[in-house]
């Protein structure tokens, strides 16, 4: 296994055996509110303690953007000169585990010269596997996973995520939902972007947009999407940065195209 594959399963499966260690005993009462609806557990810190060990051991000299980091997105790279950067999310859908909702997992990614090049998820419910290196093809459990082959966004099952830290996108967001619930087959939203985009790898979800999301979110995702074979993008069809901003995602340049264009309605 590519070393860097290897060190960001590695991370995120440290970072899993703690969500099992505390999956029965958490609640939103043993929980902090970082803004309106947003809550870091210390179920977050110990699994981003034990994801951080795990990348400090094997490779000391890389730099760190985590979600339980101290700083926004743009604090903690202000003193980033260019080192493989390793973007840790250690409990994507905290809000789901603490009330006992299953879709919740670890993502860890690394970016090269600003490129996302590795990345890997772990649910901790269902202990599925998902990890991608840039050129070596993506992969859940240990099989080759590809996008699915809908061409038509009628026929198309679409991820998405409530904007519920900026509730004023939320309006713009309420349209757009309108929108593609109209024009496609269905859509679905599990409380887990990391999850959603594996999912849209794997061709269990042929499209996906969310409005807000940030690096940590998506970091993992991105590699295992595109080596799937599909696409993803920023709103207005550029790369994605590294910071907060909309996402979009799909099987194909064809079916992201006819996602973007219900979107802007």
């Amino acid at each position: 296994m590519n070393p860097l594959v290897s060190t960001a399963l590695a991370a995120a499966e440290a970072a899993v055996r703690i969500h099992r260690r505390d999956a029965q005993s958490v609640s939103l009462l043993r929980a902090t509110e970082k803004s309106r609806a947003d809550y870091v557990s210390q179920t977050d810190l110990d699994a981003q303690a034990a994801a951080l060990r795990v990348i400090a051991e094997r490779h000391p000299k890389h730099a760190i953007l985590a979600e339980e980091g101290a700083g926004t997105v743009s604090e903690q790279l202000e003193s980033w000169d260019g080192r493989p950067l390793w973007i840790v999310d250690p409990l994507d859908g905290t809000a789901n585990f603490l009330h006992g909702h299953p879709l919740y997992c670890a993502s860890v990614a690394v970016a090269s010269d600003g490129q996302l090049i590795a990345g890997a998820v772990v649910s901790g419910s269902s202990g599925e596997r998902w990890w991608a290196a840039e050129g070596e093809g993506a992969y859940k459990d240990g099989r080759p996973i590809r996008v699915s082959t809908y061409s038509r966004l009628r026929d198309a099952l679409v991820g998405t995520g409530f904007p519920f830290k900026k509730v004023e996108v939320l309006h713009e967001y309420l349209g757009q939902l309108d929108r593609v619930l109209r024009a496609a087959s269905g859509a679905r939203r599990g409380g887990s972007a990391a999850l959603d985009l594996c999912y849209l790898a794997q061709g269990s979800l042929d499209a996906f947009w969310e409005e807000v999301l940030m690096p940590w979110d998506f970091a993992a995702g991105v590699v295992l999407v595109k080596e799937a074979g599909g696409v993803i993008v920023g709103p207005e069809g550029g790369a994605l940065a590294l910071a907060e901003g909309p996402v979009r995602g799909a099987n194909s340049q064809e079916m992201l195209e006819q996602l973007m264009a219900v979107l802007r309605g």
